[in-house]
């Protein structure tokens, strides 16, 4: 089964079990969001990969230069290990690590998270890569992909125990795009994914395939 029919399972079994007044609000701001130009504005092929340096779950810190010194880069952003959709992706990309690497490429997820949560994540999923804390969301706004959560939206979030106040150290109300990016050992962006929906994700065989396209 795809990711994509994973994830559609999973969606589709949420929407069963979460009352239709919550849906409404999911779907009208789900709605607002793909009329945006978010997506329009994000980093795509043939745009510089913006550097940084990020915490990771295990404590030490992680530049993007130096991944780039060994080899072309997955770098996937999700919302938070409080997102079904995020941790089927990330096992699915778990799955696919080995086919990664043999490529000569490394895989790294970023999400807003604190590291405690992301450490959390990575021992309970059992993630072979690093898990990177980008607080406040300040690197997937420089990827153009981060988004402020509406008062509405972030109130059904509180509701519903998401808690994201404390697990993104304040800043609760803003997230990342679901978005992949492909980078060559050059620093340039060489293929992306980033969607509005956030149960949809990349597909594991198309970033294998990109990483198969790269000279």
């Amino acid at each position: 089964m795809s990711l994509h029919d994973q994830l559609r399972a999973v969606h589709e079994n949420r929407r069963r079990s979460i009352a239709a007044e919550a849906i409404e609000v999911m779907d009208r701001n789900g709605r607002e969001l793909a009329a945006s130009d978010l997506t329009e504005r994000a980093l795509g092929v043939g745009a510089p990969a913006p550097r940084f340096t990020l915490p990771a779950a295990t404590g030490q810190r992680v530049a993007l230069d130096g991944l780039l010194a060994d080899g072309p880069v997955v770098l996937t952003f999700y919302r938070g290990a409080w997102c079904p959709y995020c941790n089927l992706a990330l096992r699915a990309l778990q799955e696919q690590h080995d086919a990664i690497t043999a490529r000569g490429a490394r895989l790294v997820a970023v999400s807003p998270q604190i590291p405690d949560e992301s450490l959390t994540l990575a021992e309970k999923e059992r993630l072979a890569f690093d898990v990177l804390s980008d607080i406040g969301s300040e690197v997937a706004a420089q990827f153009g992909i981060a988004f402020d959560l509406s008062d509405e939206l972030g109130t059904l979030y509180d509701q519903l125990g998401f808690d994201l106040k404390r697990v993104n150290a304040g800043h609760s109300r803003t997230l990342p795009l679901p978005a992949t990016f492909v980078i060559d050992r050059t620093g340039t962006i060489r293929w992306a994914f980033v969607q509005t929906d956030y149960a949809l994700r990349a597909e594991p065989a198309d970033i294998l395939a990109a990483l198969d396209a790269l000279d």
